[in-house]
């Protein structure tokens, strides 16, 4: 897709549209695009091409409502970097970005890295619309490498990964300055949001940059810790255990009772894959030569990722480069589905809320029969719930606490409504 540079404000706008246009120039940025927009969401930019649905396909559930009619200006482009993996926009260059502006602005600012391996729109649908409806300014970045090749950058274990966490420090001192040069002023209160990595963005940044945030919403965000629970502790068991039918294994490595239907969709689409690829990227010997494993190996294969064991390989250096401590310095609320069947409850945001302990600005809401995708949703109508509108109740849930001193309900696992929109409601408290 190629993008179109900024053309002047047309005839007939308020004086306040793209005001200030020509002023804006990202610190840091070896290339920038700017474009003055009728509308920043994804109803006016998937239009005009200042979007991909495809890298937001699959992250909401079917019948979700979002806003649309934002003006205002968007900025893309790239920071320095020596990795090629995102071909967005033909500019073969990673750690891309992009700022939205809205004419119409509350003083805030959210900042985000994508889920799993996506590029820099993938939050376009599930954060960006709504915050910048809300009168936010939205800063994203790719994080520094994407795909399923990701774990080639860096020159050592872990480096790629810990490249993510960098470029949310980098996109968000960046988007406070240009948010500055927009607006006159700094940004009142900025808050860090993010789904699944997105997610583990928010706690690492909460705990390590606290100084840059008022507050975060993590949903669903995966565990990383040197000792214990995270992807490659609990995968290699599944990888075991589904294709011998072995129920009460699964059970054993983390994953829910109730949870056995989506157990097909995700060995065929999603364990395998994810083990092979955060091996690779955190313990790449282990295969020898080869590069991200032998997909669907069988155990007892040489180097089979199926028989992965962790505490014995013990990739600790790697793995300390991105572990979480739970020491958040902000406020954060975390929501995670009770049938995550990716990242299971109680291997990942069980364990980080014992982490995080009661003396600390947290709260955490376990959203029953929520799983990993929402766009699981639609197939399951009946056994599932969508986080969507419960990370939405959830963010304002974190405005009132930050901005109005509004203590949250206390952290709950939250039951299945019996009646209404669950595309999009969600109450945090009975």
């Amino acid at each position: 897709m190629a993008l179109a540079g900024a053309p002047a404000a047309s005839a007939g706008t308020s004086p306040a549209h793209c005001a200030r246009l020509d002023r804006v120039v990202v610190p840091g940025a070896e290339h920038q695009v700017k474009a003055c927009l009728d509308d920043l969401t994804t109803a006016g930019t998937t239009v005009s091409g200042h979007t991909v649905p495809a890298h937001w396909a699959g992250l909401h559930p079917a019948g979700a409502v979002n806003p649309k009619g934002v003006p205002g200006i968007q900025v893309d482009g790239y920071f320095p970097d020596t990795s090629t993996s995102n071909t967005t926009h033909g500019w073969n260059h990673d750690s891309q970005f992009v700022l939205r502006l809205p004419d119409d602005w509350n003083g805030g600012l959210v900042v985000t890295g994508t889920p799993g391996n996506r590029e820099q729109y993938a939050n376009d649908f599930t954060v960006s619309d709504w915050a910048l409806a809300k009168g936010y300014a939205y800063a994203v970045t790719d994080k520094g490498n994407v795909g399923v090749t990701f774990h080639r950058d860096g020159r050592r274990p872990g480096d790629a990964i810990a490249e993510w966490n960098h470029r949310v420090t980098q996109i968000a001192l960046a988007a406070k300055a240009v948010v500055a040069q927009r607006y006159g002023r700094l940004p009142g209160r900025t808050y860090a949001a993010g789904i699944s990595n997105g997610g583990y963005l928010v706690r690492w940044q909460l705990e390590n940059r606290a100084w840059l945030y008022d507050g975060g919403i993590d949903w669903e965000g995966t565990l990383w810790r040197v000792r214990g629970d995270n992807l490659i502790n609990y995968l290699p068991p599944a990888l075991r255990a589904y294709p011998a039918g072995d129920t009460q294994a699964m059970y054993d490595a983390g994953f829910a009772r109730g949870s056995e239907f989506l157990w097909p969709f995700h060995h065929q689409y999603y364990w395998d894959l994810t083990q092979r690829l955060y091996r690779e990227e955190l313990d790449p010997s282990f295969d020898g030569d080869t590069e991200a494993g032998t997909p669907f190996c069988s155990s007892g294969t040489p180097a089979c990722d199926t028989d992965y064991d962790y505490d014995a390989r013990k990739p600790y250096a790697a793995v300390r480069k991105i572990g979480l401590t739970g020491r958040i310095g902000k406020p954060l609320i975390t929501i995670h589905g009770t049938l995550d069947a990716l990242l299971p409850i109680s291997r990942s945001s069980d364990v980080y809320a014992d982490m995080v302990g009661g003396h600390r600005p947290f709260r955490y809401y376990r959203i029953t029969d929520g799983t990993h995708v929402d766009s699981l949703y639609a197939a399951y109508p009946d056994r599932l719930r969508p986080l969507l509108p419960c990370f939405r109740s959830a963010f304002e849930t974190l405005e009132g606490w930050v901005e109005r001193r509004q203590s949250p309900p206390p952290s709950a696992t939250l039951p299945r409504p019996s009646t209404g929109d669950l595309s999009n409601e969600c109450r945090l408290s009975g």
